[in-house]
């Protein structure tokens, strides 16, 4: 770019003060004497004298407008300010020209004094806005043009996209980010209303009104609108989710439009979703762990570890054949038998031997859950699906995954759930209670009962079609009455936990005891011995072990009333340990063969014809827990 010269005083034609520089060397090369009047120095102050001086405190802001200068042939700001040598500041307008002394370029930089200008206006008052009028909105448009070209270099060189809207929405200019996002073109966008082009809908497709839209706010109210979470919307009909900032331009303090600097977080929300997942995952890992921690604290509590399969009887042979025939697979099995005959650890033994074994076998007696929280127990509910349902709660199905859910008492699920049960199996999905998320879980489903399926179902309280899935391999848990070469080394194995649990010397069983044992038809079976066996470790003085069981193979362990304290075959009074031991372990019988129930009918108060309130208290006076024996309800 060049100038015309009538001279080399060309400078001193030109309206406004004015210096050329030298940018290579940071030289003032020539002042006119309206810039000399303007700092009031002499020529000679100013003369060679670096440009960064006069503008001194403001070296990137003019070294940056100097290299858009450099690089477009002329650049514009009102950001710098002038410091004369008597430190006086001088707010100046700067318009920067680009050209070239031989090979070498130079900076003409004209500069107006803004506060002289403002004065001025005043004086005479001027009004730069006239309401509605061709003038006001020229110079509008003059203020956008001067927005665009001072910020030219930022606008273009940065990532996020911008654009400027005036008092009615439509767009005054818009950055190559901007354009990239929206896949729209300046020229497509200016005069245009941005609202109803890229900001017309939400996301759910239900729409914006304008009357609400953060941006349109910003030069009504005056105010910075920051919104974290919005929608934009692209020519194809694509969109995008958005974080924005708009913020009002002002000119002589009147509202004109608005800058808006937005930037798509798509990627953002993705690792935010990626993030949440994340943590669901890792806070259903938690409650799982926690959930199988206290479960096999509960199971160690139980005793299950001390117990495995004894025997030496033909059918215990026979149904150990069949475990290690099933267990291999990943068949459903249904264990039967009367209770007490040890369908648990006839399940257990199954898992154990399977490719599941690092997984736990998770229990659940269907006998002691109460119908309303069935579901709930089963696939788990979220927070607020009921009332109580303070938290999310893992379902046994969902803890069960990669192993073995034992379903002890089967026959006992309601009717209602039975078809949810069968889904479970069928298709190893399910959802959680208030919860529309399908989970998947690759469980192997074990169940045991005591009573007759196939008469259930014709009395239509059991599913024909969830027998058939449950019933892939059954295996039968013979009573102890049919295989009594069993009870020997049963009675032997109990009678060692029990001299453990009990802090006792070790017992024997003398050929007497084990002749009373045999006559003895055990309606309780493997239960009924060891609670049997229990009670004779608490009771027993001294080493000797005796058994007073009936011998007509028909009755069942008596349970003693509270008043028979005193042993038929007694020859002296107990002493007081000896009858308080006796009435704990009376107790305890009394809710082994309950399973833990304490009142109603069939109730351990019923058997020893108590009311429930003070068997309640006497337990708490001896310790007893009665949830332990509902727990170790055996199979």
């Amino acid at each position: 770019m060049g100038f015309p010269r009538t001279g080399p005083d060309w400078i001193e034609t030109l309206p406004d003060p004015a210096l050329i520089a030298d940018p290579n060397n940071d030289r003032v090369e020539q002042a006119n004497k309206r810039l000399l009047q303007l700092l009031g120095s002499s020529a000679d102050a100013v003369a060679e004298q670096r440009v960064t001086r006069l503008f001194r405190g403001q070296v990137p802001q003019l070294v940056a407008i100097t290299d858009e200068a450099l690089v477009r042939g002329e650049a514009w700001s009102r950001d710098l300010k002038l410091v004369a040598d008597d430190d006086r500041v001088i707010h100046v307008e700067l318009s920067l020209s680009r050209f070239y002394r031989g090979e070498e370029p130079r900076v003409l930089i004209l500069l107006r004094d803004l506060t002289k200008l403002r004065e001025l206006r005043e004086r005479h008052e001027i009004n730069t806005y006239h309401r509605d009028g061709l003038l006001h909105w020229k110079r509008i448009e003059t203020l956008f043009r001067e927005i665009e070209r001072e910020n030219h270099l930022i606008l273009e060189a940065v990532g996020e996209g911008i654009y400027g809207v005036d008092a009615e929405g439509r767009a005054t200019f818009i950055n190559s980010a901007a354009e990239r996002m929206l896949g729209w073109s300046r020229d497509d966008l200016l005069g245009r209303a941005m609202h109803s082009v890229i900001h017309h809908t939400h996301c759910n497709g239900r729409p914006h009104q304008r009357e609400s839209c953060p941006i349109y706010r910003a030069f009504r109210d005056g105010a910075v609108h920051r919104v974290n979470d919005d929608y934009f919307w692209c020519r194809d009909g694509t969109g995008f989710p958005v974080e924005y900032t708009s913020t009002p331009i002002l000119d002589n303090g009147q509202l004109v439009g608005a800058v808006v600097v937005f930037r798509d977080i798509s990627e953002r929300r993705r690792t935010e979703d990626s993030l949440k997942q994340a943590l669901e995952e890792v806070e259903t890992l938690r409650q799982r762990l926690e959930m199988e921690n206290a479960y096999l604290q509960e199971e160690i509590r139980a005793g299950h570890n001390a117990h495995e399969i004894v025997g030496c009887s033909a059918a215990v042979a026979a149904m150990i054949e069949r475990i290690e025939l099933v267990a291999p697979t990943d068949a459903n099995v249904l264990v039967t038998g009367e209770s007490g005959t040890g369908k648990e650890l006839v399940a257990r033994a199954i898992h154990n031997a399977s490719d599941r074994s690092e997984r736990p076998m998770i229990r659940v007696n269907c006998a002691a859950i109460p119908a309303d929280l069935f579901e709930s127990e089963f696939f788990g509910h979220v927070k607020g699906a009921f009332t109580g349902a303070v938290s999310d709660r893992v379902g046994r199905f969902e803890l069960a995954d990669g192993g073995t859910l034992f379903l002890d008492e089967v026959g006992e699920i309601p009717l209602s759930l039975q078809s949810k049960l069968l889904r479970v199996l069928q298709e190893q999905t399910f959802e959680r209670l208030g919860e529309t998320r399908t989970r998947h879980v690759d469980v192997r489903v074990i169940a045991a009962t005591n009573r007759d399926l196939r008469k259930e179902i014709s009395a239509g309280r059991f599913r024909e079609d969830l027998y058939f899935r449950l019933n892939v391999f059954p295996i039968e848990s013979a009573p102890l009455r049919e295989r009594p070469e069993d009870i020997p080394p049963l009675a032997q194995l109990f009678l060692r936990t029990a001299c453990r649990k009990f802090h006792r010397e070790p017992l024997e069983l003398s050929c007497a005891n084990v002749a009373a044992l045999k006559r003895y038809s055990w309606p309780g079976n493997v239960r009924e011995l060891e609670n049997v066996i229990e009670r004779q470790v608490i009771v027993t003085r001294g080493r000797k072990l005796h058994f007073d069981l009936p011998e007509d193979n028909t009755a069942s362990a008596p349970v003693l009333d509270q008043t028979e304290i005193m042993p038929r075959s007694a020859s002296r009074p107990m002493t007081e340990d000896e009858r308080q031991a006796r009435e704990r372990a009376n107790m305890i019988n009394a809710l082994s063969n309950t399973g833990g129930k304490i009142s109603g009918p069939g109730g351990a108060a019923e058997l020893l014809r108590l009311k429930p309130t003070t068997l309640a208290s006497r337990l708490k006076r001896y310790g007893i827990e009665a949830s332990r024996y509902r727990a170790e309800s055996c199979s």
